[in-house]
Formats: C-alpha cells, sequence, structure tokens
C-alpha cells in the first residue's frame, strides 16, 4: 500500500533548491502557506521533513524558521518543535497598541518628507483595495498603502518593527476583512490619511491613524472574546 504523503509536502511540492538561496525560498514558501491558510494554525513544520523536501541541509531550513518565528506566525512547543502559531493571540490588544506608538511615530517622520510620487501610489493601493475581492491580495495590499505612508521615516530600526508588525496583522486580516470593516469606513480612513498627509498636516494625520488603528484593538477584541465564548 503506497505511503500517504505528509500535509507538509502536498502544500509545498519538492522541489532542488539552490543552496545560496535556499533559506529565502523556504521562508517564503511557508509564509505565504501559513497567510492563505494553506497551513493551518497548530500543523507542525519539521526541519529535517523541510530538509528532505526541498534537497538542502538543516541549517537554511532552521534559519527560516526563526524568521517565521519572529514575524510570529511559528511558535515552538516542547516535544513537537515548531508549529504554526494561532491565528490571533491573547495579548494581540496589548500588540495593536504597541503598533499604533511606532506607526504614529513612523507617520510622524515620514510625513514631511513625502512626495506626490509615495501619496500618488498610496492613493492607486486605495483604488486597488476598493476593487479587489480577493481577501488575500486585499490583506497584502492594505499593507503596502501603509509602508508607502511610512516610506520617508528616517528611522530603520523603527521600520523594521512597524513591518513585522504589519505582517502579523496580515494574517489575521485575511480571514476577518469583514469583520475589520476594510470596507467603506477603512476606505474613508486611508482617504483622510492620505489627504492629511497631502497637505502637510502632521499632527491631524497621526490623529487620524491613531483613530484608525483604534478600530482594530476594539475589533481584535470582540474577537478574542468570541472565541472564549465558544
Amino acid at each position: 500500500m503506497p505511503r500517504k504523503p505528509s500535509p507538509l509536502s502536498v502544500v509545498l511540492s519538492a522541489e532542488q533548491l539552490p543552496p545560496h538561496l535556499a533559506r529565502s525560498i523556504i521562508e517564503e514558501r511557508l509564509r505565504n502557506a501559513i497567510l492563505d491558510g494553506s497551513l493551518p494554525t497548530g500543523m507542525a513544520v519539521r526541519q529535517q521533513e523541510l530538509a528532505t523536501l526541498f534537497g538542502v541541509s538543516r541549517m537554511p531550513v532552521r534559519e527560516a524558521l526563526r524568521q517565521l518565528e519572529a514575524q510570529g506566525l511559528l511558535t515552538v512547543e516542547q516535544h513537537k518543535g515548531a508549529v504554526v502559531a494561532p491565528l490571533i493571540t491573547w495579548d494581540a490588544p496589548e500588540t495593536y497598541e504597541l503598533r499604533i506608538l511606532l506607526e504614529c511615530e513612523a507617520l510622524r517622520q515620514s510625513v514631511p518628507h513625502l512626495t506626490e510620487v509615495e501619496l500618488g501610489e498610496a492613493d492607486q493601493l486605495i483604488e486597488r483595495l476598493e476593487a479587489e475581492t480577493d481577501y488575500s491580495l486585499m490583506g497584502e495590499l492594505n499593507k503596502q498603502l501603509h509602508l508607502r505612508l511610512y516610506s520617508k521615516a528616517h528611522n530603520r530600526r523603527l521600520m523594521t518593527l512597524v513591518t513585522i508588525g504589519l505582517e502579523e496583522e496580515e494574517r489575521f486580516l485575511r480571514f476577518n476583512l469583514k469583520a475589520m470593516g476594510l470596507g467603506k469606513v477603512s476606505q474613508d480612513d486611508h482617504r483622510q490619511l492620505v489627504a492629511a498627509a497631502r497637505a502637510g498636516d502632521v499632527d491631524l494625520t497621526v490623529q487620524l491613524l491613531t483613530v484608525h488603528l483604534q478600530r482594530g484593538i476594539e475589533v481584535i477584541t470582540r474577537y478574542l472574546e468570541s472565541t472564549q465564548k465558544k
């Protein structure tokens, strides 16, 4: 009787990877599979299986898993090793509050230096968000829109932390866009943000971003409360 393929090998087709690109490719493949739900919460992601699947040593696999753990997409459990992290955890509201601090500072640094190039790109992303129906793509577009507005922040370490936060949120957005209100209210928020940034009003832009992200805390809190009742 033929051996049944593992769930990991079904999602990630076997392929011989060039050693110098292995870490980045494995990280990208796993990240996309986690974000689109192909690898569900709690699924074990074993180093040796990945190394065999891609014909590489365990070293690039280990590094890829560390990166995904740092992004909040994997957690390490005793006796199981790396597993796909929960969609959202109990401390998410606190994480969101930290995001508000970081992103508001990035926006404060960025707005005075934004040009019509970045603002025009932000307008285009809003238009694409309004026309898009694929939730996976909407999550990515939302992330890119925010990054455009923060793109002129001068503190690179700050932007690294901001990007990690946006990537963590992206996974939740893909599964809960309706609950998050990524519809008219959110798009109105985005348009007001870009308009204030175009006017060069730093304080107003930061205020609008704070209100926009506070909506996320409210929805996440409701989501967590609903899961506790089940």
